[in-house]
């Protein structure tokens, strides 16, 4: 089953999908070059939106949460590629530490971290779960909604090395996102794999740079394909330094809101769309989205700055001037049951391990849908969805459709691995 559309089956989103198809072997082969040349980010989720004439991501999470909204097929996907990722980073590898992130009053995130325990442990790996909270002073057992339990332990730091009371890994896989800091108990660990890289959590890293990088690997592989990037790729523009709450900055941001919406009425002309172009402005920094603010005209900024401070709260953590990202608005035309839907694909290394579809049955077509309230279904994602099945009409197979799905995560997770590059400070710099 694939979820409706309300747009048209003819438009440009069909024949992307059939120019995929028809490239797939030059497709997987540039993917192939591609990881030779680059580390693939040990897992990473993927937020698409399907407008029916565009499809693009709109957000690469390199923590991420929701395995346990996999279906059971995808179980062994998800098993098959993790024993890559670790023989690839650890071969001798025996023991694992899975740090939570601080969710773990939730049971829907809990059952996540159940979901990560069992990929890993059918790996051939002894997991056992290390807490960053400094309340954990001892083995404590967090009841699922199952249930099932989980327990979790305090971190042990030992001549340089991180573990747990008669549990010494190799290889430490965060589940955190570290919007907070990074805890110097991860710092400088010795001969131990940190997985993610500490630069990938969201105290350093910015979404800019990365949709930076997404826009560098869209335009070679929409060469590849002789195609315009735009249809696969959301205009994005940095504002720096701007402290809105104080009443500053405001044109700098209007000018940039003015020129994105601009661009996107150009395409949106030339492609003959009917649609309304939109923009969303996001903070820079942090894996939350709840934080997004939607316009249609940059004058509406003038209205928000008279609000005050108490309007702009989204932007403020207390550490002054922020960063902002401004962003072509990607409208969803999928529906689940009526809902407003959008994919979400889940890779670990460089393979896709399954998806579902987010609902909102709340949220209308330009809103965030990662917000409280959304459900998870995996519908289309619960068939065998790897292989696309060549000559079924475009728009009309679910596995062609997950394919397509599969190919622009996958640009997504490339960009996260030129944007880790990039940002790595431990990397070499070359006069």
């Amino acid at each position: 089953m694939v979820p409706h559309l309300t747009t048209a089956l003819t438009g440009p989103i069909n024949e992307l999908e059939q120019r995929i198809l028809e490239s797939m072997p030059a497709i997987e082969r540039w993917f192939r070059l591609e990881w030779m040349e680059h580390t693939p980010p040990f897992y990473s989720s993927v937020d698409l939106r399907n407008a029916g004439f565009k499809l693009a991501p709109v957000g690469t999470h390199l923590f991420p949460g929701g395995f346990n909204n996999l279906t059971q097929d995808m179980l062994p996907l998800s098993v098959q590629a993790a024993m890559a990722a670790i023989e690839k980073i650890c071969p001798e590898a025996k023991n694992l530490l899975l740090i939570p992130g601080k969710q773990t009053h939730s049971s829907f995130y809990l059952s996540n971290l159940a979901t990560l325990k069992r990929i890993f442990t059918q790996a051939g790996l002894n997991v056992r779960l290390g807490s960053l909270d400094p309340a954990v002073t001892e083995p404590t057992e967090l009841s699922l909604a199952d249930g099932s339990s989980l327990t979790v332990e305090p971190l042990l730091r030992q001549r340089g090395r991180l573990g747990l009371k008669d549990f010494d890994p190799c290889t430490i896989l965060l589940n955190n996102e570290l919007s907070e800091g990074v805890p110097r108990v991860l710092e400088h660990l010795h001969e131990q794999y940190l997985l993610p890289p500490l630069h990938a959590g969201w105290t350093l890293r910015r979404k800019s740079q990365h949709f930076k990088s997404y826009e560098e690997v869209a335009k070679k592989f929409s060469k590849l394909l002789g195609m315009d990037p735009w249809l696969i790729h959301p205009m994005s523009v940095p504002v720096s330094g701007e402290d809105l709450s104080a009443g500053h900055g405001l044109e700098a941001l209007q000018t940039q809101v003015d020129l994105v919406l601009s661009k996107t009425r150009k395409k949106y002309k030339d492609y003959g769309i009917q649609e309304k172009p939109f923009v969303l402005i996001k903070p820079d920094a942090g894996g939350h989205s709840q934080g997004t603010l939607m316009l249609r005209d940059a004058k509406e900024l003038a209205d928000l700055g008279r609000r005050g401070a108490e309007a702009l709260n989204w932007f403020q953590s207390g550490q002054g001037p922020h960063q902002l990202l401004v962003q072509e608005g990607v409208v969803t035309h999928e529906r689940v049951n009526e809902a407003v839907a959008e994919p979400v694909v889940y890779m670990m290394d460089r393979y896709v391990v399954g998806g579902f579809y987010r609902i909102h049955a709340e949220r209308g077509s330009e809103e965030n849908l990662n917000a409280p309230g959304s459900s998870f279904v995996p519908l289309a994602f619960a068939q065998s969805s790897q292989l696309p099945r060549p000559g079924e009409k475009p728009g009309a197979s679910a596995p062609n459709r997950f394919y397509m799905y599969g190919v622009i995560a996958r640009l997504a997770m490339l960009a996260a691995s030129y944007e880790l590059e990039v940002t790595d400070p431990e990397a070499e710099v070359y006069a």
